[in-house]
């Protein structure tokens, strides 16, 4: 029996009635939500296996909600929806999505592709531990933990996604305006300390308490954090 944990995100409350007692009867933990922006909450600040997104939604629609999750997860994604049109799949597959279901669809199909997306992803897991590293600093992606040289930093959720996507992105300058849309979801124009202010925060919490150079600044441009020569 499956026991992997399931979010599904869908309006539509009869379907999400009938897809969780298939599921819990197929052995899978299930969590529900019923517009976007709680989904993507869910799916930001707890762990799962895969998630099902219908995309017609009032509000934050799916894609919205896949464009967000994207930036710092890369938890499987099914996208569930009425729509059949090839460039409607194509857009959702180019947002991030794993895998396309056009309702009505057969619960057998969708049970057959959700096993063959958490195969694959537990066999990557496996082989490769989600985990970066600069020199002492540890960042685990899954447990959302940090630490340096072994001591425990203790980052907010916004911290350790701006931390995680410069690590990501190392040797490569981020301008403010690309941290903005990447790491707070959003396509920002126009002047801000924002960045400026979580960067500070960081490096209260890591640079100068280490006393180590992580995150540099780039004057009039924005901010790196150069490959560590120790690793």
């Amino acid at each position: 029996m499956a026991n992997e944990k399931i979010l599904i995100i869908d309006d539509d409350r009869n379907s999400v009635r009938f897809l969780e007692l298939e599921l819990c009867h197929e052995g899978y933990e299930v969590e529900k939500a019923y517009d976007g922006a709680s989904g993507l909450h869910h799916a930001q600040n707890e762990r799962f296996d895969l998630i099902l997104l219908d995309v017609m939604m009032p509000g934050l629609d799916g894609m919205d909600v896949l464009r967000r999750l994207r930036i710092s997860s890369d938890t499987p994604v099914i996208m569930l929806t009425a729509k059949d049109a090839v460039s409607d799949k194509v857009s959702g597959l180019d947002s991030g999505a794993d895998d396309y279901l056009t309702k009505p669809f057969a619960i057998e199909e969708l049970l057959a592709r959700m096993r063959v997306l958490l195969k694959k992803n537990g066999t990557q897991a496996h082989r490769e531990p989600n985990e970066i590293r600069w020199g002492k600093l540890t960042v685990n992606r899954d447990t959302r933990g940090v630490s340096y040289a072994g001591e425990p930093v203790t980052l907010t959720k916004r911290e350790f996604d701006l931390l995680v996507y410069l690590l990501k992105n190392c040797d490569v300058v981020c301008s403010r305006d690309r941290l903005m849309e990447k790491v707070w979801g959003y396509d920002f124009r126009g002047e801000t300390n924002l960045v400026d202010v979580y960067i500070r925060y960081l490096r209260n919490k890591i640079d100068y308490r280490f006393h180590v150079d992580v995150i540099r600044t780039i004057r009039g441009v924005g901010y790196i954090v150069k490959k560590n020569e120790e690793l």
